[in-house]
């Protein structure tokens, strides 16, 4: 039990930690909890959740040890965020109402709450679906699992296949359908160097150096916005990356390759990844000079031999690590094996990650979630009118690049035969599904919200050209009356 809990609350599993000196016989119950965590398979960081009277309910977090558990961390935090809502919502405004009890009534007032009720948050409707499609995939869970009778979200018949397409599957009826779907949040590369130089290095509205900018690590961070933005790369995806994943810049070339591992591609999208030459030299920059001076300050003061069940490659030729005996190639490594993945070097053991934090260790997602956010923060204070987020330079990387591809597809093919186009358009592609691929979708259906963003690019592009008035040419507004009426006469 935990005292002074008046709701409910989302915590992630933690090992090593030590033990309460109390001669409380319930801990004995325990015993090891690193070991009972072993047994019972629960991973590092895994969500759980715990009730307002303090109470862990073996049944639902059991929904975050089995069929969340091979989902990437931050979703499954995502989940345990949104299924907390509704298991406080029924704890809140219906009467302390279990989870297992809840019903179609529950799932209506909750729906009004959220979306229109004057003291309820008044959600967007993008987020009330999100929140739907998980509480609803958790109650299926436990529908099918018997820990509870009926699903309080009515589905319906879907409108398109299942994956594997083997016919139309159901889905929650309360999902509005009508949220922001083609929306995207971009930046053009102008807007973009404007809050990456204000927000993020520090700099002057004018574009000079600020000397009262406090920021630590600007050129680290701005390095690390500019990989983001011209690779598409996700924030767990880039921060999950180590020194074996890094390319070297190849002379008189435009890109260079590397591959992202499965084990830290969201959704097991493993690919392919482009990296400029231009980005790519200040990666290397940062990992010669940022990167290596904390390193070298945390060797000097031992911390990497204090890192708890490290994993150690002993050769950088041959990158793999022993676990049980066996064996592992790093790039088999998820995230959080990431975080104890050491090299051994002349000078000592050094970190595999490429992105360390100013003590020299994995840095995390959380850590450049506030980059961002300070970053926000330092713009609005000198008036500009920027805001970003990681997924704003996903999107502006898709939006820019599909665009580049289109203008060179449509050129290209301009000037050939149809015989010719055919040809061409079967050796190189479609250039929505390379950008598919370098975003790691699954499915051409969610890549095709940058289309749409493009169709709007064109249309704002026609209308620019549409003047400000409708006015002929040398006509003087108190002469349109005039003019009109003679106009008519004559017609």
């Amino acid at each position: 039990m935990i005292d002074d809990v008046d709701e409910w609350r989302v915590f992630f599993t933690r090992r090593g930690l030590p033990m309460p000196r109390t001669a409380d016989p319930l801990l004995e119950v325990f015993g090891d909890l690193d070991e009972w965590l072993d047994e019972h398979d629960v991973l590092e960081r895994a969500p759980f959740l715990i009730d307002p009277l303090g109470r862990y309910d073996v049944d639902l977090n059991r929904y975050f040890r089995t069929t969340m558990s091979v989902e990437p961390a931050n979703t499954q935090a995502a989940a345990a965020y949104d299924l907390k809502k509704f298991l406080a919502f029924l704890w809140e405004g219906r009467g302390r109402r279990s989870w297992k009890d809840a019903t179609e009534e529950d799932r209506a007032a909750y729906k009004q709450w959220r979306l229109v009720d004057p003291r309820g948050p008044r959600v967007e409707l993008t987020t009330w679906d999100r929140e739907v499609a998980t509480v609803n995939a958790f109650y299926r869970w436990a529908v099918r699992q018997k820990f509870a009778q009926r699903n309080p979200f009515v589905q319906r018949e879907s409108r398109s296949q299942d994956v594997r397409g083997r016919g139309r599957g159901e889905t929650p009826a309360e999902a509005s359908h009508q949220g922001s779907a083609n929306r995207v949040e971009w930046f053009p590369a102008s807007d973009y160097r404007r809050w990456r130089d204000v927000g993020v290095r520090g700099f002057t509205v004018t574009g000079l150096p600020d000397a009262s900018f406090r920021g630590r690590l600007g050129a680290r961070n701005a390095t690390y916005a500019d990989l983001m933005i011209r690779t598409g790369l996700r924030l767990s995806e880039q921060t999950s990356l180590s020194m074996f994943e890094l390319p070297e810049v190849r002379p008189r070339t435009a890109f260079a390759r590397t591959w992202l591992p499965h084990a830290i591609a969201k959704g097991g999208s493993a690919r392919h990844i482009y990296i400029p030459n231009s980005g790519l030299k200040d990666v290397w920059d940062y990992v010669e000079m940022e990167r290596a001076e904390a390193v070298e300050r945390a060797q000097a003061a031992g911390a990497y031999e204090q890192i708890r069940d490290p994993l150690v490659v002993s050769d950088r030729a041959r990158p793999y690590v022993v676990i049980g005996g066996e064996r592992v190639n790093v790039s088999k490594l998820d995230d959080l094996e990431r975080c104890r993945l050491l090299v051994e070097t002349a000078d000592g053991l050094e970190p595999a990650a490429l992105w360390l934090n100013e003590f020299g260790l994995p840095s995390d997602p959380d850590g450049w979630t506030e980059v961002f956010k300070n970053a926000n923060k330092r713009c609005a204070r000198l008036d500009v009118e920027l805001r970003a987020h990681a997924h704003l330079l996903r999107h502006s990387f898709a939006v820019i690049t599909l665009e580049q591809l289109q203008r060179g597809h449509i050129k290209e093919l301009a000037e050939m035969n149809p015989a010719q186009r055919r040809t061409y358009q079967m050796v190189f592609g479609d250039p929505l599904n390379w950008v598919r691929m370098r975003l790691g979708h699954k499915s051409i259906t969610t890549t095709q919200i940058y289309l749409h963003t493009l169709q709007e690019l064109e249309m704002e592009t026609r209308m620019a050209l549409i003047p400000d008035d409708w006015e002929p040419v040398g006509v003087h507004p108190e002469d349109l009356d005039e003019q009109a009426v003679a106009e008519a006469h004559d017609g």
